[in-house]
């Protein structure tokens, strides 16, 4: 999708575009209907008040979305971190060699979560390479289960192992897969082009331009637009999810 795919300064100049756009196209049609001396096409103020206001409430309906789904990446990025160090902990209950093998494991998987954090490509590739890690160690962890089916110990190794799979699923789906709808976008960019084609026929009908004030406006709204995306996107822009937890316990299964 277009607002999953295309650069953020790129929606944002676009936006500034299409707010201008329309704003002159209101004018435009306005002045022409004038020329042909047809009747004089008139927008109430209350009609205009009406389509901005719906805008608005759109904006604010989709910033929250988008900032709510920031504030989930932020918490599931501790609850991973703590997810991790329990499960190392814990490996400290099974015998060797399977507890230096799994704690091996468990260094080369926060590396990876936190290089996948990094990253602003396709994730496809580290997700992946993720998954096969998640299998080489749940494999340990049923031989430690079949080895000693009654120990209460390697069910608390196995159970932590379980919330990590968990936690990175979470953040896949959080980070990656909920986005703000495609229909969502369409509306809000319909709503915009309607609404400042209605202001443009007002000021038409004023009879007065003010091209900083329009240019003010392409600009505000553009600048919402533009934080609504960058909420909307953990891995690029301007506003992103700290990795410090993974960092830090990234520091500490190197420092053991």
């Amino acid at each position: 999708m277009l607002f999953d795919t295309a650069p953020i300064l790129v929606i944002f100049a676009a936006t500034i575009a299409l707010v201008l756009a329309a704003l002159e196209t209101g004018v435009l049609l306005t002045r022409r209907r004038a020329l042909r001396q047809e009747a004089k096409l008139e927008v109430s103020g209350a009609m205009v008040g009406a389509t901005m206001g719906l805008l608005a409430f759109m904006l604010a309906f989709t910033f929250n979305g988008a900032a709510g789904r920031h504030d989930a990446r932020k918490h599931l990025v501790v609850e991973e971190a703590n997810a991790i160090e329990k499960t190392w902990l814990r490996a400290g209950f099974l015998t060797e060699p399977a507890r230096t093998d799994v704690r091996v494991m468990l260094r080369d998987y926060v590396d990876l979560r936190v290089k996948a954090a990094a990253s602003t490509g396709d994730l496809t590739e580290v997700i992946a390479q993720s998954e096969a890690m998640q299998h080489r160690m749940w494999a340990l962890a049923e031989d430690a289960g079949r080895r000693e089916p009654a120990s209460i110990t390697v069910g608390l190794f196995i159970d932590a192992l379980n919330e990590v799979f968990d936690e990175q699923v979470k953040r896949v789906t959080v980070g990656l897969r909920n986005r703000v709808p495609s229909t969502i976008w369409a509306t809000l960019y319909a709503l915009l082009a309607i609404g400042m084609g209605m202001m443009g026929a007002q000021v038409a009908q004023s009879g007065v331009r003010h091209w900083g004030i329009e240019v003010a406006l392409a600009l505000t709204f553009s600048a919402v637009v533009f934080l609504i995306v960058d909420l909307d996107r953990p891995q690029e822009g301007l506003i992103n999810v700290s990795q410090q937890a993974m960092v830090d316990v990234q520091a500490k299964l190197h420092a053991k």
